[in-house]
């Protein structure tokens, strides 16, 4: 199968060959932000290719600085791989964060005029479209899960959200990643935004702006914080 692979790459004309790579290499960083971390067996099985194919790709999103390896934590058993992979910061970059230089110097600005409570102001506007989605959203189909609605209107604004367990909504992309590195309140204001469509308690646990893989809030009830916890952790808005 591997002989037949190499072969049929080889007689595919170079800039064929190149958009069949770069498809396979999006296709991995596709699969990164929407699962957190992956194994080269779970790359290999989820993209039907070779050990040894997909292993190419790795090497190079890993060379180009997009993805990076991990050691598991825990004892390793016979067979357990050593490493999994995930996406670095330049990796997601190239999922459209809509941040810059000047997004940071206006908003720095705007504190400066009218001080940092501006900023949370602000957060709230951005995310008025959000908000009107959402209820377009139930409007059409008001028996759905409430979480499930939140999760697809924030999916629509490129979010790549999803729903788990224990009430638990995972944002596995922030269009504005940097800016909220910098400005938390950001973060705050999309919390009191979710508790307000939902009508229950937002808690955070995780953000990616602090270094998670991804942004992670409890509805309802008593926040699993993680260890160690998080500078984000546990900031909670009462609906």
């Amino acid at each position: 199968m591997e002989i037949e692979n190499r072969a049929e790459m080889t007689s595919q004309p170079g800039s064929q060959a190149a958009a069949t790579d770069a498809s396979t290499r999006q296709r991995v960083l596709d699969l990164l932000l929407e699962r957190g971390t992956m194994t080269a067996a779970e790359f290999a099985d989820a993209l039907s290719l070779t050990a040894a194919g997909v292993r190419r790709h790795l090497i190079a999103l890993v060379d180009s600085g997009e993805i990076t390896t991990i050691e598991q934590s825990g004892p390793r058993g016979r067979g357990r791989p050593a490493s999994v992979y995930q996406l670095t910061a330049d990796g997601r970059k190239g999922f459209g964060q809509a941040y810059d230089d000047l997004a940071l110097s206006a908003l720095a600005e705007l504190v400066a005029i009218a001080g940092p409570d501006a900023i949370g102001r602000f957060a709230e506007r951005r995310l008025a479209d959000l908000e009107d989605d959402y209820r377009r959203r139930r409007g059409t189909d008001p028996d759905k899960d409430p979480m499930e609605v939140l999760a697809e209107a924030l999916s629509a604004a490129g979010y790549f959200a999803e729903t788990a367990a224990g009430g638990e909504l995972c944002q596995h992309h922030c269009p504005v990643v940097d800016v909220a590195t910098e400005y938390p309140q950001l973060c705050d204001a999309e919390t009191s935004v979710f508790a307000r469509l939902l009508g229950s308690d937002v808690s955070r646990s995780a953000t990616i702006a602090h270094g998670a893989q991804a942004c992670r809030l409890h509805v309802g009830g008593p926040t699993p914080l993680p260890n160690p916890v998080s500078a984000l952790a546990d900031r909670k808005v009462n609906a």
